[in-house]
């Protein structure tokens, strides 16, 4: 199945269409297991669908979380040096020895 023909499908009806195509996927192995060679080319198909109809999903849930939440930046602390580390290991002993 194609992306976009995947972008325009509604939440349902995407689901649906993972559903049924990891039916199809399971299907196919058992026959495979079984020594039916017919339609091994099929599996890479499956599992693609599987995988763009996963993705499409993802992207949407990301848009909602995005719209819902207010623009955030991400700011990692600022990592302390190993001599601020040993201050703050010194006067946490020093504060544990008054109390």
């Amino acid at each position: 199945m194609e992306l976009e023909k995947i972008r325009t499908q509604s939440d349902e009806e995407l689901i649906g269409t993972q559903s049924t195509a990891a039916e199809q996927l399971f299907r196919l192995r058992f026959q495979k297991s079984l020594g039916n060679q017919e339609g091994v080319k099929k599996l890479r198909v499956l599992k693609l669908d599987i995988a763009r109809a996963k993705t499409v999903a993802r992207e949407r849930q990301l848009a909602a979380e995005k719209s819902a939440n207010p623009v955030v930046r991400n700011v990692a602390p600022a990592k302390s040096t190993r001599t601020e580390r040993k201050h703050a290991a010194a006067t946490a002993v020093a504060q544990k020895g008054k109390a």
